[in-house]
């Protein structure tokens, strides 16, 4: 665990300690620290806004209302994860995988394929790039929740092997699994969109 990574482990379970012995403003810090996070999570797991939105504010509320559950041998980040991970199959089994709308951060990183999107020189290239990232765009929405939800656990939020595997309780060979599946996907997406354009 590298010097920044303890500091934060430490300083998110003082941060629990203190909203244990009903501290709101140690609890308000949580929500400020990682609220953004986890609704770019969430509203990519949901159908709508609204929906991000209630579910991100749920997210809070189990966290506030269980935080004599947390261990603090795991980190805070992977608990809130944990619970967003829940939350959205609940609502999908709600929902009935309703289809999702989704927007690509420009902080995805992964494959090299990624970089295609960031290349820009003049205005052809600016009409290529958008294209892309529709393309793109579609392949995450199209992709099956086990997959995507990996994706943008280790791409987008940059957690390890290991804390998605705690965040989402499956094997990390699974986890490794479905993000190889859900590159090759994208890999598929571009290859496609390319091959057509040369057509």
């Amino acid at each position: 665990m590298s010097r920044a990574n303890r500091h934060d482990a430490a300083l998110d379970a003082a941060l629990v300690e203190n909203a244990r012995k009903n501290e709101a403003e140690a609890f308000g810090r949580i929500v400020d620290a990682y609220q953004s996070r986890i609704i770019g999570f969430v509203s990519r797991m949901v159908p709508t806004e609204e929906d991000a939105l209630d579910v991100a504010q749920e997210v809070f509320i189990r966290a506030y209302q269980h935080l004599d559950r947390f261990d603090s041998r795991s980190s805070l980040r992977t608990w809130l994860f944990k619970i967003a991970h829940n939350l959205c199959i609940d609502r999908a089994r709600r929902a009935k995988r309703t289809p999702v709308q989704l927007s690509v951060s420009a902080g995805l990183q992964g494959e090299a394929d990624w970089e295609l999107l960031d290349q820009t020189e003049g205005p052809e290239d600016l009409v290529i790039n958008q294209e892309l990232r529709d393309i793109v765009e579609e392949a995450i929405a199209s992709m099956s929740d086990k997959l995507r939800e990996v994706l943008l656990l280790h791409e987008e939020q940059e957690m390890a092997y290991e804390e998605i595997s705690q965040a989402i309780k499956v094997p990390v060979g699974t986890v490794k699994s479905r993000l190889f599946l859900a590159r090759a996907h994208l890999k598929r997406a571009i290859a496609n969109y390319q091959n057509g354009g040369e057509a």
